[in-house]
């Protein structure tokens, strides 16, 4: 590709009042508004004195502002440029918006967690957002750390990757054949240990799956960080099924290399898989399980003593000088579970649901949670759960628009059905979009507008 006329030829204004940028914000706050997010904002979150004001119009546009990319409080400006007067109305300015997140304590953040469960809940009743949920449905739990830079944000701390940030926790709901959207999340200090206040955290979670309508088949996955034996506990009383990765005590490892060689079975992945410590890639492993009971310590797990399924894989250890080896050494993986899927599928799931969840927090850090924007704490939380939320709405409008953008990284979504710009036209007090011709996703753009602008149903 090359330029087509020579540089004398070509120059630039910025004068067009009837130009947007982010033509698919039409159909995703009309989404917005189909499931009533400025009404649950309204009845739901109230803060007080000015800043609090006007909720539902504020929330809208930090939700608007995420979708078109906006990763500061200074980037919700795109909602306020060129036609997007004639578009929208009651859009507020950064400022106000800056000062709204400012003015939450860690009530108003619960208050707004549960206002985006409540929108998940209608999302997932009005549009094809999880299919299959009342059949089988996956909870992952994980934490991140994203790191910041400014000196005096509140809660910053150094935690375990060696990085100065905040640590959050963060629950996706899905199933074989959807995408995870979020259910809930949780900002904490940079330092805060994983397991703090995880059983909360994942009872929560699973409120928010069951209302969305997991009357089914549960499993929740977590790592390591997450053998916790109230946790374990919890979720066995609550009747669903759990897999999370157990960790390797001395007793544990002896008793696991003393079982004989017959109870091992070969498996070959059709996928390479990687070796979470070294790296490695492994195409081949062996598998067995056996019974297990974890937190006998009554001291210091009273009362949460679970005998489940321990699953374990090995695969051998490479030599790495040229004396070779006397005899085979080898790397252990271990997954504590109570699964009701036979050893093969139960390891497969565990594996495999780790990338999910680590997919959303790519979509994230590509988007809003590129860093978190204030220096207050209780702002940042409630920016995260307005980015958890704005993922799930840009989730949906990828399910409305179906085929592969059903399954598609939000990034990708944002980039073909949000950022689209268009001409404003006005005539006989109607408003025509003008939109580029041969646009990739034409027919899913026109497609999620359809959806989105549907008469409503008569009673």
């Amino acid at each position: 590709m090359r330029s087509s006329h020579t540089p004398a030829a070509v120059s630039a204004e910025f004068d067009d009042p009837n130009l947007v940028s982010c033509a698919g914000l039409i159909p995703l706050i009309r989404l917005a508004e189909n499931i009533g997010l400025a009404d649950i904002a309204e009845d739901t979150v109230h803060l007080g004195g000015p800043a609090g004001a006007n909720p539902g119009a504020k929330i809208s546009t930090i939700v608007a502002g995420m979708a078109a990319g906006a990763d500061s409080i200074d980037d919700l400006d795109i909602t306020r440029h060129s036609a997007m007067a004639t578009l929208f109305t009651g859009t507020r300015a950064p400022s106000t918006l800056g000062t709204f997140l400012r003015w939450h304590t860690p009530g108003h953040v619960a208050q707004l967690e549960k206002m985006a469960a409540t929108c998940l809940t209608r999302l997932t009743a009005t549009t094809p957002l999880l299919p299959g949920i009342t059949e089988l449905a996956f909870l992952d739990l994980d934490s991140k750390i994203t790191e910041v830079f400014g000196r005096h944000k509140e809660g910053a701390r150094y935690g375990y990757t060696k990085k100065r940030g905040l640590n959050f926790l963060a629950a996706t709901l899905s199933t074989p054949h959807a995408a995870p959207v979020i259910t809930n999340t949780r900002l904490r200090g940079g330092n805060a240990d994983t397991r703090r206040n995880i059983t909360s955290f994942a009872t929560r979670a699973l409120t928010v799956a069951r209302d969305c309508g997991a009357t089914g088949t549960v499993l929740v996955r977590g790592d390591s960080g997450f053998y916790v034996g109230a946790l374990i506990a919890a979720l066995t009383a609550r009747g669903v099924f759990f897999s999370v990765t157990a960790r390797q005590t001395k007793t544990l490892l002896a008793r696991v290399a003393a079982l004989p060689d017959h109870v091992w079975s070969p498996i070959t992945y059709d996928t390479p898989v990687t070796d979470d410590t070294t790296g490695e890639t492994i195409t081949t492993a062996e598998l067995t399980e056996i019974d297990y009971t974890a937190f006998t310590n009554p001291t210091l797990n009273p009362g949460q003593q679970t005998t489940a399924r321990l699953i374990i894989r090995r695969t051998p250890v490479t030599a790495v000088n040229d004396q070779g080896e006397l005899f085979t050494a080898w790397r252990y993986y271990m997954i504590f579970t109570n699964s009701p899927f036979d050893i093969v599928t139960a390891e497969t799931q565990h594996r495999d649901r780790a990338g999910a969840i680590e997919q959303v927090f790519a979509d994230l850090n590509s988007s809003a949670l590129a860093h978190f924007p204030s220096g207050k704490f209780h702002a940042n939380a409630a920016w995260l759960t307005l980015a958890a939320l704005t993922h799930n709405l840009t989730r949906a409008l990828g399910c409305l628009a179906g085929g592969r953008h059903a399954r598609q990284r939000t990034t990708t979504l944002r980039r073909l059905l949000v950022t689209v710009p268009a001409r404003v036209a006005r005539s006989a007090r109607r408003i025509t979009l003008h939109l580029p011709e041969g646009w990739r996703s034409e027919q899913a753009w026109l497609q999620v507008f359809t959806s989105t602008h549907r008469p409503p149903t008569p009673a």
